[in-house]
């Protein structure tokens, strides 16, 4: 099997910076945009969905890359990803809104339409038990700055985050007292 351009340019970049020995020794290792861009692009070489699209060295060691500002990334044995579980969960059928023509739900090419299908259909609304929710925030922005404590091979660890691009699928409140009207 040949390896992908990704797994290519990270082994370069694992190589040429001794990514693994500085992980080895102080548990973690930044690198910036810039960087990685010497390779192959960053922001192909940094957005992993699920573990699986993780590279080959990532996978062998353990690893997970997370931005801390709109140009730098952290990498160490950080807990990104959770196993599902598998057990047999009930099934509950929701009926779709038929009135709608410009929604199909056997046709879900996106995250936005599988959001916008949720939404409709109050698959949102049932699974967080609210009456009422209103869709708030999508898209790209800023994160401002903040810190967060992640699962570790060596134990809890603190990120710092300073401004880092983000991206929100979809965000919900829901609605709480009061009359409303359109």
């Amino acid at each position: 099997m040949s390896k992908s351009k990704n797994d290519t340019a990270w082994n370069q970049i694992f190589d040429k910076h001794k990514i693994l020995e500085k992980i080895f020794k102080d548990g973690y290792v930044e690198i910036s945009s810039t960087e990685i861009n010497r390779f192959r692009e960053a922001r192909l070489m940094t957005k992993f969905d699920h573990r699986s699209q993780l590279p080959k060295v990532f996978l062998e060691n353990n690893l997970s890359i997370l931005p801390i500002t709109r140009g730098d990334y952290i990498i160490g044995t950080f807990e990104t990803f959770h196993n599902f579980n598998t057990d047999e969960v009930e099934i509950s059928f929701i009926e779709f809104p038929t009135f709608l023509e410009s929604l199909d739900y056997n046709n879900i090419t996106s995250e936005t339409t599988a959001l916008h299908c949720a939404f409709v259909s109050k698959i949102l609304h049932d699974f967080s038990g609210e009456e009422l929710l209103f869709p708030t925030v999508s898209g790209r922005m800023s994160s401002s700055s903040f810190d967060f404590n992640i699962n570790s091979s060596t134990g809890l660890f603190k990120i710092n985050v300073g401004n880092s691009q983000i991206e929100i699928d979809g965000g919900y409140q829901p609605f709480k007292g009061g009359l409303i009207g359109y």
